[in-house]
């Protein structure tokens, strides 16, 4: 009994919570359909008064009187002008709603578009240059006001009081550019910087001008005035590869922000407006003469005292930590490029060991600047580029050019030239590898190949002599004989495997040096004569290590693998041994040290090179013009082979002579080298002096697809 009591207590209790739900969600309804009538209703009696109050100002008012008809046209628009500006606010309203909603937070945007820091370092840790800049965020609490003041007094002094957009300084921008007849000045706000820097595409249309604007105008009703400057500090662009007050202070003066004087301020702020053309690595007395105009302003309008302005002009701005030593910008450029290619890190701040050699590089920064600057306008050449690397690939120095500030073009990596007689060796060794010997015969007279007539250097022809002569002289017709010889596809081969990559088949031409190709990959296939035939890949980076100190990259130690027989080797160094002994290139001899190497001249003077090499260092050395116009005479034999013996002069202090693999050495040089670098005691054998080539290894082997050795020929 007391079961049935129960449960129809609980029936009774589900069928009341059920009547109680339907009844509660009746009402709601009815109060629902109540306020809408209600809202009805009074939107409707406010459009009925404002009619009405129309109406009666159209056709009650005093102004409808007949006396006054005139104005009645006017009257009869302003109602349409109110519905016309009620849409235009809401259609703005619901713009910026969309924005807000779509748009990320401006702390992310600026994040995740800031690059990585690249710290590059030469051999034995001494600091060359930073690129990227990416540093800490740095709060608006710790931004000093001498900053804010300057760059507020150069990019927006009415940042504190306008909405975004500056009516007062749009229209002063106008009337100036409208007087002058083009774009002379802008009136953008540093909050349409802002925006512009955050989320718009650099093009310039009246569309992208209006989302401007509007996004304008969402900053400023989102974030205060502090956060917008915060923001912008930390974005903006101070040259240099520096993003943010941050990087540029720590850049140019190797302070934090906090630290930054009121001269450092007025030149940072300086910067803002053209980065590249006040930059004080490059212009300091320009950079200097417009913080001195942010000064006089910030005086003018009493945001700094006399006191304060005379020690300013006293104490001028200047660089404590340069962002690239001087001489190393295209080393810098070029570790810049290939470090996230290595490591496939984009994110992460980077420190890069390089293979630079500092004191060897100012030296080869010196001997540019010394020839061009004394004997380059006599000769029409402006430019020059220089690579010296280790016979194993490793580059010690590298100039892409005269001068890094005017022009970051790398001619000693991007450069495609001709090389001239340079190219001569590989036609050689593709000779060497098909049985001809140094010794053997050719014949040095005219030859016409398909109508096609070329010609000796200066017309002089020496009738049969062997190819030792031949390459030493830079003999063409030798050189395109031996090409028929052993054919244009073979010669292509042997460059292509020597690390010349960009030569291709262009005919017999290619004899004379007409399949263009750059300064880096010459330099690296005349190594793998240097190093007794092993294979060369050219690097620039030893380690790079993420800012944790783990290492995401290390120079390979393997042993590369040979490509070019002992036998050849021997030949061809033995060749090219005699066009520095006695040859086109006597310029470039070392007294105390074997050298080889081979010049190289384009049509009309248009290219002039030397690339040579010891045993301890292979050099390449390239002069001409950006516009390919001609040089006056300059041979590969002449200004190369100079700066090529200066640089190497350099790098050879203090080394013991070593024979070029497959040569001999007599003792007698070598004590002559002793005496000369000061060595005393020097034992009977020379402990650095390479093992000598066996008679074993020197033999012709069997042939081989590396190196196949055929029956002696008939010269040709």
């Amino acid at each position: 009994m007391a079961e049935w009591r129960v449960g129809q207590g609980e029936e009774r209790a589900a069928s009341f919570g059920t009547a109680a739900g339907r009844h509660a969600r009746a009402a709601a309804g009815f109060i629902r359909r109540a306020l809408a009538r209600g809202l009805r209703a009074t939107v409707a009696a406010i459009w009925k008064t404002i009619r009405a109050f129309f109406l009666w100002l159209i056709v009650k008012s005093p102004l409808a009187e007949p006396r006054r008809s005139a104005h009645r046209p006017l009257l009869q628009l302003i109602p349409w002008l109110i519905v016309a500006v009620g849409w235009g606010a809401i259609t703005l309203l619901a713009v910026v709603t969309y924005y807000a909603t779509v748009l990320p937070d401006p702390r992310q945007a600026m994040v995740l578009r800031l690059p990585p820091n690249l710290t590059i370092l030469a051999r034995g840790g001494e600091f060359i240059a930073e690129r990227g800049m990416r540093r800490n965020y740095v709060p608006y609490a710790e931004i000093p006001p001498n900053i804010v003041k300057a760059v507020l007094a150069t990019e927006d002094r009415r940042f504190f009081y306008h909405f975004g957009l500056d009516p007062i300084g749009l229209a002063r921008a106008a009337s100036r550019n409208w007087n002058s007849g083009e774009v002379v000045q802008g009136g953008s706000t540093i909050t349409q910087q802002l925006v512009k820097n955050l989320f718009l595409q650099p093009k310039r249309t009246w569309t992208r001008k209006a989302e401007e604007f509007i996004l304008a105008i969402w900053l400023e009703s989102r974030f205060s005035k502090q956060q917008i400057l915060e923001f912008y500090l930390n974005r903006v662009y101070f040259g240099g590869g520096n993003f943010g007050i941050g990087a540029a202070a720590h850049s140019y003066f190797g302070k934090e922000p906090k630290d930054v004087t009121l001269a450092e301020a007025a030149l940072l702020a300086g910067l803002i407006k053209a980065p590249s053309y006040y930059s004080p690595t490059s212009n300091m007395d320009r950079a200097r003469d417009r913080s001195k105009e942010i000064l006089r302003i910030l005086a003018e309008t009493d945001q700094i005292d006399i006191n304060q302005y005379a020690e300013a002009l006293a104490h001028p701005a200047e660089l404590k930590v340069p962002p690239s030593k001087p001489g190393f910008g295209f080393v810098a450029d070029w570790v810049a490029e290939v470090a996230p290619m290595l490591t496939g890190e984009t994110d992460r701040n980077l420190v890069v060991e390089t293979t630079i050699d500092a004191g060897l590089q100012l030296a080869a920064r010196t001997a540019v600047e010394d020839i061009i600057r004394n004997k380059g306008r006599t000769a029409r050449a402006t430019e020059a580029a220089v690579l010296l690397m280790t016979p194993d690939g490793a580059i010690r120095a590298m100039i892409g050019g005269r001068n890094h500030a005017e022009s970051q073009f790398n001619r000693a990596v991007r450069a495609m030239r001709q090389p001239g007689s340079a190219f001569k060796p590989f036609i050689y060794l593709a000779a060497v590898e098909s049985g001809w010997m140094p010794d053997m015969k050719i014949e040095d007279r005219p030859i016409e190949v398909d109508g096609w007539k070329p010609s000796n250097f200066g017309d002089i022809y020496r009738g049969e002599i062997t190819l030792r002569q031949a390459l030493t002289h830079s003999s063409n017709m030798a050189a395109v004989r031996l090409a028929k010889a052993v054919g244009t596809d073979r010669v292509v081969e042997v460059a292509n495997r020597l690390g010349v990559m960009s030569a291709k088949n262009v005919g017999l031409t290619m004899a004379l040096g007409t399949s263009e190709t750059t300064l880096l990959e010459m330099t690296s296939g005349f190594a793998v004569f240097a190093n007794g035939g092993f294979s060369v890949v050219p690097e620039i980076v030893e380690r790079i290590r993420d800012d944790q100190g783990r290492v995401l990259f290390e120079r390979s130690k393997a042993p590369p693998p040979r490509i070019v027989s002992p036998r050849a080797i021997s030949a061809m160094n033995d060749m090219m041994n005699s066009v520095v002994a006695g040859g086109t290139a006597m310029a470039a001899s070392l007294d105390l040290y074997p050298a080889a190497g081979k010049t190289g001249t384009s049509q009309k003077y248009k290219d002039a090179w030397f690339i040579g090499y010891t045993a301890q260092w292979v050099g390449g050395v390239w002069m001409g013009n950006d516009n390919a116009s001609p040089m006056r005479g300059v041979t590969g034999g002449s200004l190369p082979a100079e700066i090529w013996k200066q640089i190497m002069l350099k790098a050879h202090e203090g080394l013991m002579a070593k024979a070029l693999p497959g040569t001999g050495l007599p003792p007698e040089f070598i004590q002559h080298t002793a005496d000369a670098i000061g060595l005393s005691n020097l034992p009977a054998r020379n402990p650095l002096r390479r093992r000598e080539v066996s008679d074993a290894e020197a033999a012709p082997a069997a042939p081989s697809p590396l190196a196949p050795v055929r029956p002696r020929r008939a010269p040709l």
